[in-house]
């Protein structure tokens, strides 16, 4: 019987011969993950078993690079792997967790059933449900919310839903209200953002939603994302990076000069409208690029370095000056044909 596909997408790998980073597409299946060089490549780079494997998340070896997994295989070869962005990697870690699982209790992979598991009514429609609670006016409220130095945007605490399911009469009570939270949790609609949502979500064999105002969650297709991971962070001002995160993820994008194509992080914010991008094996802190989406016929490029300037960068050597010329020179304004 074929192997099923649980899940696939880019993620970082680090080599396991050479310490670089490099993009890959990634399959992961009921009994191993897969690794390619490319999305159109017909057989795999590598393969890891996941039966007696372990997975570690967050892993911490890297100062200089968030959001990494490892994966230890039964012969003690561990493999690295970075997500884009923080709710990547915990669908890729919930899956991985869940396919290891399934495989040392000799079952097939299958996603928790949330109906049995809590005994919720048939007559409940969670995607219904889910639709009400993101509604602007009257559903959850999102927030800011800073905690442990971090600052978490989008999200809502554990006792807010609970408080909301029952003051629009779908529960009656917070028994009745934390199951129906509970299923949200198990089905995906609602994701753990801090440590203490994650670890009532991780302890045990289900997912448990904690009413609590200590608990963290966050819709599934929101824009959310934590700042203060690392101090280098806190460096972003810049007016282009303070909008909402609408939607982030890799793309493959056609060079300016050579014509190649290569897979970036893409992230769209809102108010101030922007598209920044830049290489996901490099550390975000080296450069990125912005297309401002300004109500205009023409889309603007512009470039932000985070990092201080080299030292031919300040004395305004000859060999700087020219790289600049010919850079400035290939980003040209093209015509946006959308909608105004």
């Amino acid at each position: 019987m074929e192997p099923t596909t649980i899940r696939e997408g880019y993620l970082v790998k680090k080599g396991t011969v050479l310490n670089s980073w490099k993009v890959m597409w990634v399959v992961l299946a009921d009994d191993a993950i897969e690794f390619y060089k490319k999305k159109t490549d017909n057989s795999p780079k590598g393969m890891i078993p996941l039966k007696g494997a372990t997975l570690t998340s967050p892993c911490q070896d890297f100062t200089k690079r968030m959001l990494v997994f490892k994966v230890r295989s039964a012969k003690n070869q561990e493999h690295f792997f970075q997500a884009t962005h923080l709710e990547e990697r915990e669908l890729w870690v919930k899956d991985i967790k869940r396919a290891i699982t399934c495989l040392q209790g000799g079952k097939k992979f299958a996603r928790k059933s949330t109906r049995r598991s809590i005994r919720l009514p048939e007559n409940v429609n969670l995607s219904e449900l889910y639709v009400l609670m993101k509604d602007q006016d009257k559903g959850v409220k999102e927030l800011k919310v800073e905690k442990d130095k971090r600052l978490f945007n989008h999200c809502f605490t554990g006792n807010t839903v609970i408080d909301w399911l029952i003051s629009e009469r779908k529960a009656r009570n917070r028994p009745e209200g934390l199951m129906l939270a509970t299923g949200l949790l198990n089905e995906g609609f609602l994701l753990p953002a801090g440590d203490v949502s994650k670890d009532g979500a991780e302890k045990g064999a289900e997912c448990v939603f904690l009413d609590q105002t200590e608990a963290l969650y966050y819709f599934a297709d929101s824009g959310f994302f934590c700042e203060g991971y690392s101090s280098d962070e806190d460096v972003i001002m810049k007016e282009e990076f303070r909008g909402a995160i609408v939607k982030q993820g890799c793309l493959l994008k056609q060079g300016h000069r050579r014509k190649n194509w290569k897979v970036r992080k893409f992230i769209l914010r809102d108010d101030p409208a922007y598209i920044h991008y830049y290489d996901p094996t490099k550390p975000r802190d080296t450069r990125w690029m912005a297309i401002s989406l300004r109500s205009s016929r023409q889309m603007r490029y512009t470039t932000t370095c985070r990092l201080q300037q080299p030292m031919s960068a300040r004395t305004g050597s000859k060999p700087f000056k020219a790289s600049q010329r010919r850079e400035n020179n290939s980003i040209r304004s093209i015509p946006w044909s959308g909608e105004q």
